[in-house]
C-alpha cells in the first residue's frame, strides 16, 4: 500500500509538473508577441517633451494591471519554496548546463561582436539613435572588441566603454542616458571578471544582473509616459497588438517589462524564469523588427542567457523573503516613476501632473 501511496503521489507530482510546464511556456509564447522595438532607434521621440501626467498614467486599467503581475509574482515566489519549485530549478538546471558552463564565453563573444558590427555600421556611439561624427569612435569600438579575446584587457575594454558611455551622456544628456546603465554594468562585469575582483561581495555577474533589471524597469516607465512615441510601430506591425486598444496595450506592455525586469533583481526561480520570457521576447523582436533591433539588444539577450543559466541556489548577500516581493515591487514601481518624473521635471522644466 506504501508503495502504490508513493507511486500515486509520484504521478500526481509529474501531472501538476507538466501541466505548470506547460503554462509556463504558453505565457512565455504569448508575452513575446508584447514584444517591440526599442521605440527610439525606430520612431520620432522628443525626450524634452511633456510625458502623460501621473493623474493619466494611474489609471483603473493599471491599477488592474499592477494588481494581476503582483498576484502572478506571489505565486512564483511561493511555488519556489515547494518541491514543485524545486524540479522546476532541477529542470532548468538541466536544460542550461551549456549556458552555465559557458557564460564568460557568451558575453565576451557578443560584446566583440556588438562593438565590431558598430565599427562596421560607423557613426554610432552605442545605440542606434545615438549618432556621432567623431573620428575615434570608431578605432575606440574596434578596441574594446579587440580587448574580448584576453581577460587581461577586459578590463581596458571595459574603461572603454564607459569612456563611450560618458561621450553619450555629454552629447545627448544624462536623462536619455539613463535608458541605457545596461552597459555600465556589463562594463563592471567585464572589469570585474578580468581582475577576478568582486564589488562590495557581489559576483560580477549580480552587478550586471541589477543593471538590467533597472535598465528595463527604466524603459518601461516610458511605455505610459510617451506612448504615442509607439503609435506609428502599431501601423508597419499591425499583428503585435492583438486587436487591443493602443493606449490599453501599452499600459499591458509596461507592466509586463516592469514586472520581469523586477523579477531579474529576486530569488534564484523567478528570476531565471523571467530571464527566459524576457530573452523570448527581445528574439522575437529581432524577428520583427531587422538586424538592427539585433544588435542593438545583443548584450542584454547574452546577459539574460547568463541569468537563465546561472543555478547558484541563493546570490551573495541575497537574504530577501520571497513572499516579500510585491512589497519589493511596490516600492520599486514607486521609486521608478518618482525618480523619472521629478528628474525629468528637474531638467526639462515639464510637468508631473
Amino acid at each position: 500500500m506504501t508503495g502504490q501511496r508513493r507511486n500515486k503521489n509520484s504521478v500526481s507530482l509529474l501531472r501538476t509538473y507538466v501541466i505548470t510546464s506547460c503554462w509556463t511556456v504558453l505565457i512565455g509564447l504569448l508575452t513575446t508577441q508584447t514584444a517591440s522595438a526599442h521605440v527610439k532607434w525606430f520612431c520620432a521621440f522628443d525626450v524634452a517633451g511633456q510625458p502623460r501626467g501621473l493623474e493619466n498614467v494611474l489609471c483603473p486599467d493599471f491599477e488592474y494591471l499592477v494588481v494581476l503581475a503582483l498576484s502572478l509574482l506571489l505565486a512564483g515566489c511561493l511555488l519556489e519554496g515547494t518541491f514543485l519549485g524545486d524540479a522546476m530549478i532541477r529542470s532548468m538546471d538541466r536544460v542550461t548546463r551549456v549556458l552555465r558552463e559557458n557564460t564568460e564565453l557568451i558575453i565576451r563573444a557578443t560584446v566583440g561582436a556588438f562593438f565590431i558590427s558598430l565599427w562596421v555600421l560607423g557613426g554610432i556611439i552605442l545605440t542606434p539613435e545615438l549618432k556621432t561624427t567623431a573620428e575615434w569612435i570608431g578605432p575606440l569600438q574596434l578596441a574594446i572588441a579587440g580587448g574580448m579575446l584576453s581577460r587581461k584587457t577586459m578590463p581596458l575594454s571595459a574603461l572603454g566603454m564607459v569612456v563611450l558611455y560618458g561621450t553619450a551622456v555629454h552629447d545627448y544628456g544624462v536623462f536619455h542616458l539613463l535608458d541605457y546603465p545596461i552597459f555600465l554594468g556589463i562594463a563592471a562585469y567585464l572589469a570585474l571578471t578580468g581582475l577576478q575582483k568582486k564589488l562590495f561581495g557581489m559576483e560580477p555577474l549580480d552587478v550586471v544582473r541589477y543593471a538590467a533589471g533597472i535598465t528595463l524597469m527604466w524603459a518601461s516607465v516610458e511605455k505610459w509616459a510617451y506612448p504615442e512615441w509607439s503609435f506609428p510601430i502599431f501601423i508597419t506591425h499591425p499583428t503585435i497588438s492583438f486587436g487591443f486598444d493602443r493606449e490599453f496595450y501599452m499600459r499591458a506592455a509596461g507592466v509586463v517589462e516592469f514586472a520581469l525586469a523586477f523579477s531579474l533583481t529576486w530569488t534564484p526561480l523567478v528570476r531565471r524564469y523571467a530571464a527566459a520570457v524576457l530573452a523570448g521576447m527581445f528574439i522575437s523582436a529581432c524577428f520583427e523588427f531587422g538586424k538592427i533591433d539585433a544588435i542593438g539588444h545583443s548584450c542584454i539577450i547574452a546577459v539574460l542567457f547568463a541569468i537563465i543559466g546561472d543555478n547558484r541556489s541563493k546570490a551573495e548577500n541575497d537574504r530577501r523573503v520571497p513572499v516579500l516581493a510585491p512589497v519589493g515591487f511596490c516600492a520599486a514601481l514607486a521609486v521608478t516613476l518618482f525618480v523619472y518624473y521629478v528628474a525629468h521635471a528637474q531638467i526639462f522644466n515639464t510637468s508631473v501632473l
